[in-house]
């Protein structure tokens, strides 16, 4: 299960840097997009927190 976590980490900094790309090249479209990821994956990682 620990493993999934440190996935899940990994991709919440990933989306995080694309984040802040978006916000650099300021496409809203985009930044949407990668907030409502960033919302998905963060649930995900409550959950399997809970879990342990």
């Amino acid at each position: 299960m620990k493993e999934t976590f440190n996935k899940t980490s990994l991709h919440i900094d990933d989306y995080l840097d694309l984040l802040n790309l978006a916000v650099q090249v300021g496409d809203t479209k985009w930044q949407k997009e990668i907030t409502r990821k960033l919302q998905t994956l963060s649930v995900l990682q409550t959950e399997q927190v809970e879990i342990d």
